[in-house]
């Protein structure tokens, strides 16, 4: 059992890394960011980044504060995200390549949940 640790440790290294890697785009998806504005792309690469490491069907950056951008960077304090069916704050920052295909750098803080007697207001739906 002890020569298989390290054996071990590496198949699990190995795994975080394709799983890392296995969230890359498809070509349809690729497609479709390709034919957006570049800040469209850029707000759209980066949701897609924040629905898949928050297991979301929804982000969206703007609902609590218009988000700060470069040519490559959002920051998006006040956004939100939707998951089983529940609405949630959201701050992220994500800087992409220049293509805005690839996340260079990705980080994101999950706030508290949103009230439902609360979703009008804020234009979410569930």
């Amino acid at each position: 059992m002890a020569k298989l640790l390290p054996q071990m440790g590496l198949a699990l290294f190995a795994a975080c890394i394709v799983s890392t890697n296995a969230m890359a785009l498809d070509s349809k998806t690729i497609s479709q960011i390709e034919k957006l504005t570049p800040v469209d792309q850029l707000d759209q690469r980066c949701d897609i980044e924040a629905m898949d490491r928050l297991q979301a069907d929804k982000v969206i950056s703007y609902t609590f504060s218009h988000p700060k951008r470069t040519a490559v960077h959002v920051d998006a304090d006040g956004a939100v995200f939707r998951r089983n069916g529940h609405w949630y704050r959201l701050s992220y920052t994500c800087t992409t390549s220049p293509d805005h295909l690839k996340i260079v750098a990705f980080a994101f803080k999950r706030g508290a949940m949103i009230a439902h007697k609360d979703w009008t207001r804020y234009y979410l739906y569930p």
